[in-house]
């Protein structure tokens, strides 16, 4: 993924605050937008790097069980 776009999601959500992140989580996976794809990478690429180990062995978890 280019830089650019990282840099241009990040500007884009930066001032919105934690209701309106969450909306626009749930309404690009309810949608199942496939441009909204970069969007949710870029947030789970900033949620990874900001995790514990315990935190990301959650999140695999959860990952690993649900693509079973």
């Amino acid at each position: 993924m280019d830089a650019d776009i990282r840099k241009y999601i990040i500007e884009n959500f930066k001032d919105d605050n934690i209701n309106e992140l969450e909306e626009t989580i749930n309404e690009s996976i309810n949608e199942g937008l496939e441009e909204a794809l970069p969007g949710l990478g870029v947030f789970f690429e900033i949620i990874w790097k900001n995790s514990n180990q315990s935190q990301k062995k959650e999140l695999l978890d959860i990952l690993k069980a649900h693509l079973n």
